[in-house]
């Protein structure tokens, strides 16, 4: 039962970091209604920033609120010079540019930092607590505060603010927004920022634990595609849980089931996404999309 419960802990708190990236994919395709397939390596980048400039000597908390900024415009850029000429170009397209800049954001980190891994400074440094048979690291208390403090903000942002609204009106339905006055474009660009925000607040959470490297985020961005799928792109709420629901279960497949153990986890995730497309597309939480004939 120990042993149970001790996997259990560790795959929420794991499943706490692929929540944090899934809401990130989800705040982006809210906002934006594009899935950016490169918001992991774009939070390797940020991660590495904060890293970059605590190196410098630089207080770790300033370092990360610096870190967290530079995301946030460096997100903005990158709609503008890649994303908004394609305006009226088809999906398939857009999903090619953000393959595309997956590998430039990866070679960008390989040149600048090399390819070896970097010690990253925890956010709550100090010895773990014990719940009876259970050991809780301060990280996982650390990444769940984050976690449901960025999800509270969320909900607040697209349910009860006119930026949030508009930003959802614009992602749905572009082309009468900007006719209804909306600043569609501002909106993107504010959304991709945001997204880029959380996505490094995911980076500074996982990397004491995986460690610093170009390829920190390779897996967890499956994991976060697949949690984003289970709960639904335009659930917030579902993002959460779908990231849970993954961690434990990849956790639990990887200690009970031994043709997985632990080099095949990231088949649980591959295949809680062909699941969810095949039986119910808009995940656990979303709406199906309705469609006017």
């Amino acid at each position: 039962m120990s042993l149970f419960l001790q996997q259990v802990v560790g795959g929420l708190t794991i499943g706490a970091v692929y929540a944090f990236l899934a809401l990130a994919l989800v705040f982006c395709f809210r906002s934006t209604g594009v899935v950016n397939f490169a918001q992991g390596e774009m939070a390797v980048f940020s991660t590495y920033l904060a890293w970059q400039m605590h190196a410098w000597g630089v207080p770790f908390f300033l370092a990360i609120a610096g870190s967290l900024g530079l995301s946030l415009a460096i997100g903005a850029a990158v709609y503008w010079a890649t994303i908004r000429p394609l305006a009226n170009a088809s999906h398939l397209a857009v999903v090619g540019v953000t393959v595309g800049l997956f590998f430039c954001f990866n070679s960008l980190a390989q040149l600048v930092w090399g390819g070896l891994g970097k010690d990253f400074p925890q956010i709550l440094p100090g010895p773990s607590w014990r719940l009876g048979p259970v050991v809780i690291g301060r990280d996982t208390a650390s990444i769940f505060l984050l976690l449901g403090l960025t999800l509270v903000a969320l909900y607040v942002f697209f349910e009860h603010t006119r930026l949030g609204l508009g930003s959802r009106a614009a992602a749905a339905a572009p082309v009468q927004s900007r006719q209804a006055g909306l600043p569609v474009q501002r909106l993107f660009l504010l959304g991709w920022g945001v997204a880029a925000l959380i996505g490094a607040l995911a980076g500074v959470t996982v990397a004491p634990e995986l460690g610093l490297s170009p390829d920190m985020m390779l897996l967890t961005v499956i994991y976060a595609f697949a949690a984003a799928t289970l709960g639904g792109f335009n659930s917030l709420v579902g993002a959460v849980v779908g990231g849970l629901v993954v961690g434990v279960g990849e956790n639990l497949a990887g200690t009970y089931i031994p043709a997985i153990g632990g080099d095949l986890k990231v088949s649980v995730a591959l295949f809680v996404i062909l699941l969810v497309l095949l039986v119910r597309p808009s995940g656990l939480f979303g709406r199906p999309e309705a469609v006017r004939l």
